[in-house]
């Protein structure tokens, strides 16, 4: 049942002529893993040249909401959209902070507290792929390192790949552990590769979040653990549509993000690894493609999506849902996400 939320902003925007549409297309949730790896390899031959332009037409100020086309809708027209729209996650109690855009154009559709800086949980580990994959060289080999078993004792449950110390594996198997799985084990391996070192890669991540304009951002770890504390690290809705959008303009990180899975068969120097993806969209939500979750108890359950249907791609940020996992940021993805399909 519908019920208006406190604090919600929403754009109407169905009038002639104002249905934005992308180019943008869905990998298949039901390929072969061979079939999916294979795509994730061409995708990183082609990454060098990918997404190198800032996406344009990004809105980040609460008072960019409202767009052409959309003037003349009457005031009474408008409040009874919004009455219809404000409570598309189903109650205060479910987001802390959301938001909602069309991929192609970053025009804000939707939003609850869209400048409000909150605790992110493990979407961080966005900026940390988008560190790696802009320094390149995807076929690097690093090897495990033994200082994060220390690393990973000093953390309260992180999540990881299971990674094995002393393993070798290239650049872009670490991404597919860092990103589907959400190990934090991986992100340690691969900031001490590519920093080198933990401080520098946390200032390199810094300095790509300064020049993409997430002036409400700021990361104080690789891998969003709670470290130093709860509230060190940092972002809002709007800089995380912000950030999706540049990251999900890499084809490598489009190709890895939209997997259910991926298996890395033992081979010389490594073991065998399966991976799932823990965002609960892929495989189960008509047309959904990534991109990462997130969570910790100050973050809640966060989950940065992206879909598209009838050649439309939205994506959206839900921040602080409540649940015993992350699990509990599909039903609330979903509920926006199809909002925004029937509205727009």
């Amino acid at each position: 049942m519908i019920v208006p939320v406190a604090g919600a902003t929403v754009l109407v925007a169905r009038t002639a002529g104002t249905h934005p549409r992308s180019a943008g297309q869905v990998q298949p949730a039901g390929r072969s893993p061979a079939t999916r790896a294979a795509s994730v390899r061409h995708a990183a031959s082609r990454t060098q040249a990918a997404g190198t332009q800032t996406a344009a037409g990004t809105q980040t100020a609460a008072g960019t909401q409202t767009a052409a086309g959309t003037q003349n809708i009457s005031v009474r027209q408008a409040v009874a959209a919004s009455q219809a729209a404000l409570a598309v996650v189903g109650g205060p109690s479910q987001v802390a902070g959301a938001a909602l855009a069309n991929a192609a154009t970053g025009r804000v559709l939707w939003s609850v507290g869209l400048n409000t800086e909150r605790p992110i949980g493990s979407i961080v580990k966005v900026m940390t792929a988008l560190v790696v994959i802009q320094a390149g060289d995807l076929n690097r080999e690093i090897t495990v390192p033994g200082s994060v078993i220390a690393y990973l004792d000093s953390q309260n449950g992180p999540s990881t790949a299971g990674l094995i110390v002393g393993d070798r594996l290239t650049t872009l198997e670490l991404l597919e552990a860092l990103l589907l799985p959400s190990g934090c084990d991986a992100a340690y391996t691969l900031a001490q590769a590519y920093g080198p070192g933990i401080g520098p890669f946390i200032a390199k991540m810094n300095a790509e979040a300064q020049r993409l304009g997430l002036t409400g951002t700021h990361f104080s770890n690789f891998d969003g653990m709670p470290w130093p504390s709860e509230y060190s690290t940092w972002s809002t809705p709007a800089n995380l549509i912000t950030l999706g959008r540049y990251a999900m303009s890499y084809p490598v990180f489009r190709a890895i993000v939209g997997q259910v899975s991926y298996t890395l068969p033992a081979g010389d120097g490594h073991h065998r690894y399966v991976w799932q993806n823990t965002n609960p969209l892929i495989g189960a939500y008509p047309g959904a493609a990534g991109i990462k979750t997130g969570d910790t108890q100050a973050a809640g359950n966060c989950l940065l999506f992206e879909a598209t249907q009838h050649g439309l791609t939205l994506i959206g940020a839900t921040l602080g849902t409540p649940g015993d996992d992350i699990t509990a940021t599909g039903p609330v993805a979903t509920q926006v996400l199809n909002w925004g399909f029937s509205q727009f």
